[in-house]
């Protein structure tokens, strides 16, 4: 989205809101080849091909830089709805408490958005490995509350006697496992698919099969 918004907007005449997004897209990019303590905010302007100065009206400070990251991705709270509410498919399949539904919908939605989206799932391995407060903030703020909303469905479950009785963070936890493996896998380790090759939608339809077939009662 932002890269179509930036193409369609020649340089010379991009407004203050589109220069804010071409800065923070290039800063996405380049802390997700090099890190955040290999990227400097020269290089930043450098490859956006505006001045630091131009950075620095944007974002006055790195921590507003990294924070803006987060808000453009939907990941910080009270900024965007959580994605999965406003995933009318997921939420109608809550109501009719269909199980099957809900984990697919869940685990095919994440998968493309990790498919769409290298240069951020990069750039969390990178924060993460490095230790910087991106990864934690990202965790506090998002993560958070993936436990939550899948956790409570599970609960929620668990007192209809559908599932059986267990920690739902331990079903959620290896849930996401199997989501976030699959696309590590794909894109750090096996690009060309050689091990597994298989489209998002029958990933997410054994991956939802698996889980189930382990918590149902």
């Amino acid at each position: 989205m932002i890269n179509e918004l930036l193409t369609s907007e020649p340089a010379a005449r991009m407004t203050g809101d589109l220069r804010r997004l071409q800065i923070l897209q290039t800063a996405v990019d380049l802390f997700s080849q090099r890190g955040f303590k290999g990227t400097t905010t020269k290089e930043i302007a450098r490859a956006a091909g505006v001045s630091e100065a131009m950075v620095f009206r944007h974002f006055a400070t790195k921590d507003e830089l990294y924070g803006a990251i987060l808000d453009n991705k939907g990941c910080q709270d009270g900024v965007h709805k959580f994605p999965w509410e406003e995933n009318t498919v997921l939420q109608q399949a809550i109501e009719q408490k269909d199980d099957e539904a809900v984990f697919y919908n869940i685990a095919f939605d994440a998968l493309n958005k990790h498919q769409q989206d290298v240069a951020f799932m990069r750039l969390l391995f990178y924060s993460a490995l490095e230790e910087h407060e991106l990864a934690d903030r990202f965790f506090h703020e998002f993560i958070e509350r993936v436990y939550d909303f899948i956790g409570g469905y599970i609960a929620q479950r668990q007192k209809d006697g559908a599932f059986r009785k267990m920690n739902p963070r331990v079903a959620v936890r290896a849930f996401l496992g199997m989501l976030i493996h699959h696309s590590l896998n794909n894109i750090l380790w096996d690009k060309k698919r050689n091990i597994l090759n298989i489209s998002n939608e029958e990933a997410a339809k054994n991956f939802a099969e698996i889980l189930l077939g382990g918590i149902r009662a």
